[in-house]
């Protein structure tokens, strides 16, 4: 079975598990809507990649574990799009949830993501106790504070901005959490795949920000142009487009190489790899122009 398929049933057969009647169907919808079609499902593919480098011996816990972190994201997604937020129309193509159900509603679906999420972990505890307690942990501590992706939408409201604990809480938590818990998922421990992570999340961050500065609205699927226009730091911000495409590659060399020794690590050091082109927003005439 492909990845992506796999991880699709996983966040399917949990969502509708969250459906069942009689809850309020407009409600019930939404979940559906935030979650499918979904996007590059990145995060989960690095979690079940990192899971299948350490041999995969528990696969129902990987699901679960890769479902719970996707739909950790979708919330997240959910959240950010809210008009307190950035206020914004589109996201993956579509009209964003707010603007398909209703603001009140949209708050509701992304509360009800996150509970579903940690309530995926805790099933997942029949299959192996003590490794859905680590997910759990790990999943915790990249959502909220101090230093999850909670705390990264809280640095938007700082005066003063620390630009490296901003990226590495908004986009590089759930990067650490995908590396760390495919390998608790596998039963390794979570610790040397930490710098794993964090390389991916920053270079995911720089991308992102490149990407807000040199496409428009149509190629990204959502509104472009949101750095500038919500004053946030960003990497182009910082350094110019052609030092943030330096940044990027330099921040993804680093990634291969930290890459702990595992079965699968051959393996993995082609998916990062292949990530990295994935990545890469630019084309070869605009990174030398």
């Amino acid at each position: 079975m492909e990845l992506k398929t796999r991880i699709d049933s996983a966040i399917q057969q949990n969502i509708a598990r969250a459906r069942v009647a009689p809850a309020p169907d407009q409600l019930a919808r939404a979940l559906d809507y935030a979650c499918f079609p979904g996007g590059a499902r990145v995060r989960p593919t690095i979690l079940m990649s990192v899971a299948l480098a350490c041999g995969d011996d528990r696969p129902a816990v990987a699901d679960a574990a890769a479902a719970a972190l996707e739909i950790i994201h979708c919330a997240s997604l959910v959240h950010d799009d809210l008009p307190c937020f950035d206020n914004a129309d589109i996201r993956r193509g579509k009209p964003s949830v707010h603007r398909a159900f209703s603001e009140p509603l949209a708050v509701l679906t992304g509360d009800s993501l996150i509970i579903l999420a940690f309530d995926i972990l805790t099933r997942a505890a029949t299959h192996e106790p003590q490794r859905a307690l680590g997910l759990l942990s790990l999943l915790a501590q990249q959502t909220g504070m101090p230093n999850g992706i909670c705390a990264g939408q809280g640095w938007e409201s700082e005066q003063s901005i620390d630009l490296s604990a901003y990226h590495r809480s908004k986009t590089g938590a759930l990067f650490v959490a995908a590396t760390q818990m495919g390998a608790v998922a596998a039963g390794h421990d979570a610790e040397p795949w930490y710098e794993l992570g964090a390389r991916i999340g920053e270079a995911y961050q720089v991308a992102d920000d490149l990407r807000d500065a040199l496409y428009d609205e149509k190629t990204l699927g959502k509104p472009a142009g949101q750095d500038d226009l919500h004053g946030r730091p960003s990497a182009v911000e910082q350094f110019g487009i052609k030092g943030a495409i330096q940044r990027l590659n330099d921040i993804l060399s680093g990634a291969i190489a930290s890459i702990p020794s595992c079965p699968g690590e051959a393996i993995l050091a082609q998916l990062v790899r292949k990530q990295a082109e994935a990545l890469t927003p630019v084309t070869p005439a605009v990174a030398k122009a």
